[in-house]
């Protein structure tokens, strides 16, 4: 009788080990649903007003909410640099930089020697960003050597224009000591053109820029050239540079000018779940048709791995496997 009673006991804590068991991972599995729910808001770090990131970041924000139901912003920022380090901090979920520049954060070089960023992974290269050194007929700069001495914008501190003004210059054997450095965003940049305070401005956005265009409906704008020679030196050096040029009529301008461009791409934080970054992705370029920028026109599903430079979103890379688009 005894071992009759032992033996219904030892069945009897058995089943309830599997029973509090069973219960136990019931409930991890519901902390995993409960930490992996949808998203139901996200910032689009961009850039400043006058340029490209910030009216592309509306249209994207606008898609992304209709398409998908998350709440979406476009934040203004300080542009690529900044919008690297403000994903690293967990204060934004995606934003707009510069192939150049995520590749900086990713390595730890440059201005982010101390501040590598370990935590961002590419959604896609969108289109080209020109390199623009702006300036007018009535400040009679008309070759980068002509910027010695004088006041220059280099861009928003902490942003990818600040880094491209610094290696073009030096194909010219030039350096921020040999002009008035000024570090302004766009609109200042233009806003000080116009009233006469500064004398160029470096601006990396697609073209036609914003704050670019407003200057020249004052004013007879010129864009700076810059030399087949020294763009082949500067590519060689710095390779994520390709040639570019602002074409004839933008801007007023009668000629075309000859110039370099790096890309603009779309990053996201690596903690992103892979579904969400999927459904983002999928909206984005399932309706680049109201996309209302002029660039969007050359934002293709077929170009959005070329020249990313740093890890793809699993969610992104899921998306365009489907599309049959690989990383170049």
């Amino acid at each position: 009788m005894k071992k009759k009673r032992f033996l219904l006991s030892t069945v009897f804590l058995v089943l309830m080990s599997v029973i509090l068991s069973a219960c136990d991972s019931k409930e991890e599995n519901q902390k995993g649903s409960e930490s992996e729910e949808k998203l139901e808001f996200i910032s689009i770090l961009t850039g400043g007003t006058g340029g490209t990131y910030y009216p592309l970041g509306g249209s994207f924000a606008k898609i992304i909410k209709d398409e998908t139901g998350i709440e979406t912003n476009a934040e203004t920022s300080g542009a690529s640099a900044e919008n690297m380090t403000t994903l690293k901090n967990g204060d934004g979920e995606i934003a707009f930089t510069q192939t150049d520049i995520a590749s900086y954060a990713n390595e730890g070089k440059l201005m982010f020697k101390d501040n590598k960023v370990s935590n961002v992974q590419a959604i896609a290269t969108l289109y080209p960003e020109t390199i623009q050194i702006v300036t007018t007929k009535k400040a009679g700069i008309k070759t980068v050597n002509d910027l010695k001495g004088k006041k220059v914008s280099v861009g928003a501190p902490g942003s990818g224009t600040v880094a491209n003004a610094e290696q073009i210059l030096e194909m010219y054997g030039l350096t921020f000591n040999d002009i008035k450095k000024q570090d302004l965003s766009f609109d200042e940049s233009t806003e000080g053109i116009q009233d006469g305070t500064i004398d160029a401005a470096f601006v990396t956005a697609g073209t036609p820029t914003g704050a670019v265009e407003s200057l020249s409906a004052t004013e007879d704008v010129v864009i700076v050239p810059i030399e087949q020679e020294k763009i082949d030196q500067l590519i060689e050096k710095y390779p994520y540079y390709v040639k570019d040029e602002v074409p004839a009529g933008t801007y007023k301008l009668t000629d075309s000018v000859s110039t370099v461009a790096v890309q603009a791409m779309l990053v996201a934080r690596s903690d992103l779940s892979e579904q969400a970054v999927y459904d983002i992705t999928k909206a984005i370029f399932e309706n680049l048709n109201k996309v209302t920028h002029a660039k969007g026109k050359l934002i293709k599903v077929e170009n959005a791995l070329t020249g990313v430079g740093i890890e793809i979103h699993p969610g992104a890379k899921k998306y365009f496997t489907e599309k049959g688009v690989k990383a170049q």
